[in-house]
């Protein structure tokens, strides 16, 4: 297959390009943060001197070159202050994910060899100091917000900076020749980032991204979607996680566009509505979630304007996948109609009004959910990549998009179907291996090329990713069924959360079901049933008979080997504490199975 050539970029790392951004664009805007109400603007300038000072106070405190610094936190300013500051002084960022346990917190830190630790607060800050007996390298905590460190013992506290702290102690004490020297000798082929992977089949594996990788899968990410310096883009999935870290450091920086940083996680859906930026980045659950609300929503509304929405999508169902420069004049009668009457309310509610281009990534997601936003006139694509390909390599060019399929590869992306369907890639953007784990390396990249371990096939001139390799089943009667098919079949519907295929060996398909609680318990609410919690809800007979009828509407869109004749709702909602989702809520089967064995095998007798 062909290797495109990637548009010109200058032969800068991630940090030398901040600095050059600092310099030819110091006035304008590179990051917004709100606080307390109030978005606050920040140069190129500022961001550059701000980390400056940063990373000299990380010198100051006696990190070396080649030193790693963890962050953990939910993404702010303060969070790539500390990755570009880290970056400037030659040392590498480590992101560690803000709703881990302690445990899972130890495992990173620990193995990742982090000698500073960069908290938001007393919350995160308790969890590594918890862990501070398994911690032999960390020398230092630097903590964001304040609030509650007076509390700790002085020999913890002796331990601690505030973030304030070491920026003011390399402004004053740092000689900013250091930094100067560490980019002169930093080269594309140095490690900038090392990000673990979630985890879902064993321990987290540190993939070591270099900023060749961050250079060379920028072009395709920018091309494809169509990105300028006035792209703006809200920042709120964990940048611990590959997908954001390419649009909030990768492209920005080299782009020259601008990130804001909401209040907080909860208050997501009113920042976007502030910002409307004109990118926006959600994984699956945000989409459904997203579906949902508005299906409750329109519940809420009541026959005549439920009457109008369904009347309004009927009429621009046919347009989700039509080419907008292959519109009619009737097309565009009966989109614009449509717009004004309903959906331009719709969009003003999630906040996505200006969106030029709307993405899902990181798992896969249920081909109805993409088209119902399509119809809404939100231009929404599917894109893949791994953590081991620095972000995403294929996605929909935006005017030709074939729902269930995630595109084709992007500029710079060399790729091929290996064996059993297997989808493999070489190019720049390939990451340079897991960090103390050389047999992981030589398992995922051979003779350059990456193996992706998910089965593709072509549709149409795009890929469509089937499933993971090791997922794939086979029932007792030899048939090969691929469980995320079936399941976002059925997590199409905005009752259904979770689906769990069983299926392996088994002579049909059975289910383990997850509600969703916000819509259900909404529908549960209309029809005057009583209920307490989510266990309550679930027990009710009536839900059981929704969730029925919803997984008989799935069924029909499926060959009926593949149909589910049995499940089991679940009457708990599947918890990262208890091992049963990775901290980016992908499911662990084997841990699921292995929890709920007792409930599956009833399933069968």
């Amino acid at each position: 297959m062909t290797l495109h050539a990637p548009t010109a970029l200058p032969s800068l790392t991630l940090p030398q390009m901040l600095r050059e951004r600092a310099r030819t664009s110091p006035d304008r805007i590179a990051i917004r943060q709100k606080d307390f109400g109030i978005w606050k603007p920040f140069s190129w300038a500022d961001y550059h001197r701000r980390a400056c000072h940063f990373g000299l106070g990380l010198r100051a405190l006696g990190l070396p070159a080649g030193g790693h610094v963890g962050v953990i936190s939910e993404n702010r300013i303060e969070w790539v202050l500390a990755q570009m500051g880290a970056g400037l002084v030659g040392a590498v960022t480590v992101g560690v994910y803000p709703t881990s346990p302690t445990s899972e917190v130890a495992y990173v830190v620990g193995h990742a060899d982090i000698e500073v630790m960069v908290c938001e607060d007393q919350e995160q800050t308790d969890k590594v100091l918890e862990a501070l007996d398994q911690l032999p390298r960390l020398r230092k905590i630097v903590v964001m917000e304040t609030k509650g460190l007076r509390s700790y013992a002085p020999e913890a506290r002796g331990l601690i900076a505030t973030f304030g702290e070491v920026e003011q102690l390399g402004a004053k004490q740092g000689d900013p020749a250091v930094i100067d020297q560490a980019l002169a000798r930093q080269t594309l082929d140095d490690v900038g980032l090392m990000i673990y992977t979630s985890g879902s089949t064993g321990k987290p594996k540190g993939a070591m991204i270099s900023y060749r990788n961050i250079r060379g899968v920028v072009p395709g990410i920018v091309e494809r979607l169509r990105l300028t310096h006035d792209t703006t883009h809200l920042s709120y999935l964990p940048l611990c996680h590959v997908a954001e870290q390419m649009l909030t450091t990768f492209c920005p920086v080299y782009n020259g566009s601008q990130v804001n940083f909401g209040e907080s996680i909860r208050t997501v859906q009113e920042d976007l509505r502030e910002v409307a930026p004109t990118m926006f980045l959600g994984v699956p659950r945000i989409w459904e979630k997203m579906h949902a609300s508005i299906s409750i929503k329109l519940q809420e509304a009541g026959g005549l304007r439920r009457a109008l929405f369904e009347r309004a999508y009927a009429a621009c169902k046919p347009l989700a996948e039509k080419p907008r420069s292959a519109w009619t004049l009737g097309d565009k009668a009966r989109f614009y109609a449509s717009y004004w009457v309903i959906f331009r309310a719709l969009q003003n509610f999630i906040g996505l009004r200006n969106a030029q281009v709307a993405l899902t990534g990181a798992a896969p997601i249920p081909p109805d959910v993409v088209r119902f936003f399509r119809v809404l006139g939100v231009p929404l694509v599917e894109v893949y990549g791994l953590t081991e390909s620095s972000g995403m390599v294929t996605g929909h060019p935006i005017d030709q998009v074939i729902i269930g399929t995630v595109g084709t590869p992007t500029l710079g992306v060399e790729w091929r179907i290996g064996a059993a369907g297997e989808l493999q890639m070489r190019g720049d953007m390939v990451f340079a291996g897991y960090y103390k784990n050389p047999e992981a390396t030589a398992g995922s990249i051979q003779d350059g090329w990456l193996h992706t371990g998910d089965v593709v096939r072509e549709e149409g001139g795009q890929l469509k990713i089937v499933d993971r390799l090791k997922d794939i089943m086979i029932t007792a009667g030899g048939k090969n069924l691929t469980p995320s098919e079936i399941e976002n079949t059925m997590k199409s519907s905005p009752y259904i959360k979770e689906c769990v295929i069983v299926a392996e060996g088994r002579k049909f398909v059975g289910a383990l079901v997850m509600i969703d609680f916000e819509t259900v318990g909404k529908w549960a609410e209309a029809q005057r049933i009583p209920f307490t919690h989510f266990r309550s809800l679930v027990e009710h007979p009536q839900i059981r008979s929704l969730i029925d009828t919803e997984i008989a509407t799935g069924n029909q869109r499926l060959a009926q080997v593949s149909q589910i004749r049995k499940f089991h709702l679940l009457t708990k909602e599947l918890d990262h504490d208890d091992g049963e989702v990775t901290a980016t809520m992908k499911v662990r089967r084997s841990s699921i199975y292995k929890t709920y064995a007792a409930e599956i095998e009833a399933l069968y007798h």
